[in-house]
């Protein structure tokens, strides 16, 4: 009964996962049937034991994939690839080494690896057993297995089914072995088409002088809001909050003298790895893998920062996350100076992962940068309050009182920890939308305090929030605005038909990200 148990728990446990209903195990796997048939009849015992071991190794890690498809849909909205998925799993470990500490990281990676070779053994020890028990009584074995294939085949044929999406007559493994092979087809379609889009790319040998002249003398800054999605804006349970602070912010800049255009753009990632979202904007190609993006970053695309770079700004990189060096920022991106959590003089305390407040990051970038005489100049900056777990979140603080951060001090122990928070999907919603709120609010602040005329802005988020935010199904669009005080710049737009104001609506334009690049030089080139 053990064996059995043992068996068919691993056989239907990739449809227990993927359906998250205990009611999957109430079906009969094709896997082990066959397993069983096999074994039963094989008369050498070293063949026995061989196909006892591949089919254990086969059924367990049909079981990890099942693990693997819904961690990754549950954070970056869709299934583990086996082609281009390996990098991000290594990213995925160092996620849990940064919350955990790298001793319990290396403590949770090793017990993931002993329990999946002990699982191993335990199923191809029950396999060999019930073979045994099988193989003493070969005549009523065989009348017992072919009842049962034909079972399997009747009940597959009608399609019968306990759980929605999980047929009775179960065969997971093989599922998943059809599923993951087609994964290798669609990445080298994928990458043929990727391949193809890079060969050519026409702004590559535009001469400076055509170069975003309809923004000389501007300081631009390029800010990504973390995960600014269209969820935050539109049809859910938190997005008033957001949309009350959008039309505040909107009533403020117009008493200064601003005008906005909105619309949305379709991201190439979801739920996190916002690079892929950055290098997407950057460089006018779908980067929606960790391959793709080693691939285009270890070469020479012409990216929005070269292209200011090349007309004549100073540029800049600020990435308050980062606590090391990124050298990518300067062999691909080739910024001129690039800021992180250790450059910016912040002396105030973490807040989650959010290792510096985006109104911080605002207020050193002004005083440092914006405020001095310099030469016009592009920024990307990456503002990170909204980042997941979205609590505990800063608080605005008096401008002249921001000083070196120290006056954030006690404001982290003012929020809930994230332990709390998301024991309730309901309640991470509600910080993630005040995570947004607290974002837009300190851009809102920020450029109705110091007032700069000279200023344009493109202000967008990377991705969508998690599942658990977004929940299942959610598209990829996140909010894109310009921000100007030139009527000049904005006209420059005029012809995309973006919406007035921060709030687009639901029949605002959706571009793909990868198609921002080359229009933004179009419209501003010479």
């Amino acid at each position: 009964m053990l064996s059995a148990i043992t068996l068919f728990v691993v056989s239907l446990a990739p449809g227990v996962i993927a359906s998250g209903s205990a009611l999957a195990l109430a079906r009969i796997p094709l896997e082990s049937i066959l397993a069983l048939i096999v074994l039963a009849f094989v008369p050498w015992r070293w063949v026995r034991r061989i196909v006892a071991t591949v089919v254990a190794v086969v059924l367990v890690l049909a079981t990890l994939t099942a693990a693997l498809d819904r961690g990754f849909t549950a954070t970056v909205g869709r299934p583990f690839d086996v082609v281009t998925g390996w990098p991000e799993l290594v990213d995925g470990y160092g996620v849990v080494s940064d919350a955990t500490g790298s001793i319990a990281a290396v403590a949770i990676l090793v017990l993931v690896v002993v329990a999946t070779a002990g699982l191993i053994v335990a199923v191809a020890a029950s396999l060999l057993h019930l073979a045994a028990i099988l193989g003493r009584g070969r005549r009523i074995s065989l009348i017992g297995v072919s009842a049962l294939t034909a079972g399997w085949v009747v009940l597959a044929l009608v399609g019968a089914q306990l759980v929605p999406g999980e047929p009775i007559a179960a065969s997971d493994s093989v599922a998943a072995a059809v599923a993951k092979t087609d994964q290798l087809g669609a990445a080298a379609r994928s990458q043929a088409a990727f391949d193809q889009a890079a060969a050519t790319d026409a702004y590559a040998s535009q001469p400076a002088s055509k170069l975003l002249t309809g923004l000389k003398g501007k300081d631009v800054i390029v800010a990504f809001i973390e995960s600014y999605g269209q969820v935050a804006v539109q049809n859910t349970p938190f997005s008033s909050g957001v949309d009350a602070v959008l039309r505040t912010g909107n009533a403020q800049l117009a008493a200064k003298g601003y005008s906005e255009r909105s619309a949305f753009l379709t991201s190439s990632t979801f739920g996190g790895i916002s690079w892929l979202a950055h290098s997407t904007l950057q460089t006018g190609l779908w980067i929606d893998s960790q391959q793709k993006y080693d691939q285009v970053t270890s070469g020479i695309r012409f990216t929005l920062s070269d292209a200011f770079r090349k007309g004549g700004w100073q540029t800049i990189s600020d990435v308050p996350s980062d606590t090391k060096t990124w050298p990518v920022g300067r062999s691909f991106y080739h910024y001129g100076s690039q800021l992180n959590a250790t450059n910016v003089g912040y002396a105030g305390p973490k807040f989650s992962y959010a290792r510096v407040p985006d109104q911080y990051t605002w207020s050193y970038f002004q005083q440092h940068e914006l405020a001095k005489p310099h030469k016009p100049l592009m920024a990307e900056i990456d503002f990170v309050s909204s980042h997941t777990p979205w609590t505990p979140l800063p608080n605005l603080v008096p401008w002249a009182s921001v000083g070196d951060g120290s006056i954030y001090d006690p404001q982290p122990a003012q929020g809930l920890p994230p332990s709390v928070v998301w024991q309730d999907p309901r309640h991470v919603q509600q910080v993630y939308g005040q995570s947004i709120e607290y974002s837009m609010s300190s851009l809102f602040s920020f450029l109705t305090t110091f007032d700069d005329p000279n200023l344009v802005l493109v202000v967008l988020g990377d991705h969508q929030p998690a599942t658990e935010v977004s929940g299942t199904g959610a598209n990829h669009d996140v909010p894109v605005s310009i921000i100007s005080k030139d009527p000049a710049v904005m006209d420059r737009v005029s012809s995309w038909k973006w919406e007035p104001g921060m709030l687009p609506s639901a029949a605002a334009p959706v571009w793909r990200m990868d198609a921002f690049r080359d229009r933004f030089l179009a419209a501003y080139g010479g």
